[in-house]
């Protein structure tokens, strides 16, 4: 038995009592025992240059990270504006049918505006040690998008029904015509690929530019803005689930549809429970049981936001002290399951940092 599933047994019967009481007395979720492999949180730190690059964290729970490198940046950016932003790394199968890692980010350097950019950055890994294949994909080159000045949070999911890995981000674009004066209200959009060199036209996912109302609090708005999508599909349902920023309460919420591409229902679902302003959610499963985190950047606080489902219907808070990320600092990431020899030679090649009292 290896020192990892040892102490997983030891938490697993250590965390019963502690796990009834919250479920029994108080609205906390209760953590569910990780039963095999690791995680790997992918990172950036702040909106400075040294800030906006790729970090890297382990954890063997789920719960609790250690940053790797002295909590340094991993990737080294050479191309486009040096800088990479809301860092998405997933697990993938390469055009020879071998298994690998890419990270897919937003490559803009905030110091340049909030619509200064339109191009996305890939890497590409077999050993989550060494990063390849650095590779620009800008929308200005699409027709119809060469006004484009957001390309924000760019994610992944495997679309089974067309046998295609589907990237979907937000897209603006300056003087857009289907919104009032013309404004720039990001939106949803997707491109299929199956080497991510080569990708199809963008089209249209998910979005409320079109959208006007007035607000609780008296403010009249014409577009919302609808960005930092996280799609999950539930194959307890068979829906899949798109989450995103609602702009107007700053809280998430998500609609579902039968397909990846949708049509999405028009009524969304504010899910999140947070008090602070939030973006950048993510999801993920706990190894082995049917316990889904949701995490999400309380950006004004410079902390992260934490809260379980098992049905992604119903959500509790999870538990700051059983949840341990602020230390690292992170900006909006994502988070993808590895296995024990994965973790055990991220931790050799790079040096893990402890978590701190």
């Amino acid at each position: 038995m290896s020192i990892m599933k040892f102490t997983r047994y030891m938490m697993a019967m250590l965390m019963v009592v502690v796990n009834l009481f919250n479920y029994c007395f108080n609205d906390y979720a209760y953590p569910a025992v990780s039963r095999y492999g690791a995680y790997l949180f992918c990172y950036f730190t702040g909106n400075e240059v040294d800030e906006q690059q790729i970090h890297l964290a382990v954890s063997t729970d789920g719960y609790n990270f250690e940053a790797l490198n002295d909590n340094k940046a991993i990737i080294e950016q050479t191309k486009g504006t040096g800088c990479v932003r809301d860092p998405y790394i997933f697990k993938a199968v390469d055009e020879n049918g071998k298994d690998c890692y890419y990270i897919v980010a937003t490559d803009m350097n905030a110091l340049d505006g909030w619509t200064s950019n339109h191009r996305i950055i890939f890497w590409k890994s077999y050993d989550l040690i060494n990063w390849e294949n650095e590779f620009l994909l800008d929308f200005r080159d699409f027709e119809g998008f060469e006004n484009c000045n957001r390309a924000w949070a760019p994610q992944v999911i495997y679309d089974e029904a067309v046998g295609k890995y589907m990237v979907y981000l937000a897209l603006s674009e300056w003087d857009d015509p289907a919104t009032p004066e013309n404004e720039d209200i990001a939106q949803h959009y997707y491109l299929y690929t199956t080497d991510f060199k080569t990708f199809s036209d963008p089209e249209y996912l998910y979005g409320r530019r079109t959208e006007a109302g007035v607000r609780e609090d008296g403010w009249k708005y014409d577009g919302v803005q609808c960005i930092d999508g996280d799609m999950i599909y539930n194959e307890k349902d068979g829906y899949y689930y798109l989450f995103f920023k609602e702009d107007l309460t700053q809280k998430i919420a998500y609609v579902r549809s039968k397909s990846a591409t949708g049509p999405f229902n028009e009524d969304y679902t504010i899910c999140s429970l947070n008090w602070y302003g939030v973006e950048g959610s993510t999801m993920y499963r706990i190894n082995g049981t049917n316990a889904w985190m949701m995490i999400m950047d309380e950006y004004s606080e410079g902390t992260f936001f934490a809260q379980m489902t098992r049905d992604f219907e119903n959500y509790r808070q999870f538990r700051r002290a059983l949840y341990s990320v602020n230390h690292l600092k992170p900006r909006h990431g994502s988070v993808v399951s590895i296995s024990e020899a994965e973790y055990y030679a991220l931790v050799e090649a790079y040096g893990v940092q402890e978590i701190p009292d």
